[in-house]
């Protein structure tokens, strides 16, 4: 974990106006519902998202450590890597982190997903950090939080950093999917759209209020190379999650050279699911609620040096 590899670019920040305008526009193309504008943050500490902080203001950074390369197709175990070191690497030693990645396996005797939401405060933590699991005995999904001194994660992972302050946010809320894309990927394509090789990076979180989600679980390391996404999916285990769902995680209009996975995003829930998020399954009766708001830099940490596309979906 010493000397961890560290680069960093500026982000595009347009405000938060412009791109609640080009996004209540542009995902009318798929969904029949569409309202976004930039109001005072509700407190997410409260249900129904459960947060550890209150909002998503003041010194916001894009994180993205390791990479899907240190997993596939044969997993590195030597990539577990400490959230509190992470915190220090990017200049942000007191922070509300949330995001995506794989879970510690260490703590868990397995390999596991992980929905980061913890809050580093003069060398106190509030972490309500859940995994999710596959059960090897019937392989259904296992969700557990994390002990509060549990920090670790291995792999892979893409987070947003803040202060967790009170503030302005962008808020998404679309209902009724008629389009093919999910609601983070209609998000980001429609960004991408306007402002071309700019890149706006976003961190937050979102709420299935209505309907269900395709999600996967990673189950235990493949004792055999995974060398195609096909491959891939095979050895992934996919579960249908019910709402209320809440999901965490950062997006990237543009890769600025830094071999990035362009959005990511991790749900939990409080009965008992938690993992990777694909897409709503009931597109009729979907109902998204989102809040979100610019990163201004984008760090990468421990980019790895042999690279392949392989499971960035």
């Amino acid at each position: 974990m010493e000397n961890l590899p560290h680069e960093t670019r500026d982000l595009f920040c347009p405000s938060l106006e412009e791109i609640a305008r080009v996004l209540s526009d542009g995902m009318k193309s798929n969904f029949a519902e569409v309202k976004a504008d930039v109001v005072d943050c509700p407190d997410l500490s409260e249900q129904p998202f459960t947060l550890a902080c209150k909002g998503l203001g003041g010194n916001p950074k894009i994180v993205e450590v390791g990479g899907p390369p240190y997993l596939l197709p044969t997993v590195n175990r030597e990539k577990v890597y400490d959230l509190r070191k992470i915190a220090a690497v990017v200049g942000s030693p007191s922070a509300f982190i949330i995001g995506a990645g794989a879970g510690p396996w260490p703590y868990a005797n397995t390999n596991c997903e992980m929905a980061a939401n913890l809050h580093l405060k003069n060398g106190e933590t509030k972490n309500l950090t859940w995994i999710g699991k596959v059960n090897p005995d019937d392989g259904t999904n296992l969700a557990e939080q994390l002990p509060s001194d549990e920090m670790r994660h291995a792999l892979l992972s893409n987070l947003y950093f803040s202060d967790g302050n009170p503030g302005q946010v962008l808020r998404v809320h679309c209902k009724r999917r008629t389009g093919s894309q999910d609601f983070i990927t209609s998000i980001r394509t429609t960004l991408q759209n306007f402002y071309k090789e700019k890149p706006v990076g976003l961190g937050g979180t979102f709420l299935l209020k209505e309907g269900t989600a395709k999600h996967h679980v990673m189950p235990d390391f493949s004792s055999i190379p995974l060398n195609t996404d096909e491959e891939l999916n095979t050895w992934l285990k996919f579960y249908n999650f019910s709402a209320p769902l809440v999901s965490v995680g950062t997006l990237v209009t543009a890769d600025p050279g830094l071999d990035l996975r362009v959005q990511h995003f991790h749900t939990f829930s409080h009965h008992g699911e938690v993992g990777h998020y694909h897409i709503d399954t009931q597109p009729d009766s979907v109902e998204y609620l989102g809040y979100f708001t610019l990163g201004h830099s984008i760090h990468r940490i421990d980019r790895p040096v042999v690279t392949h596309q392989i499971g960035r979906d």
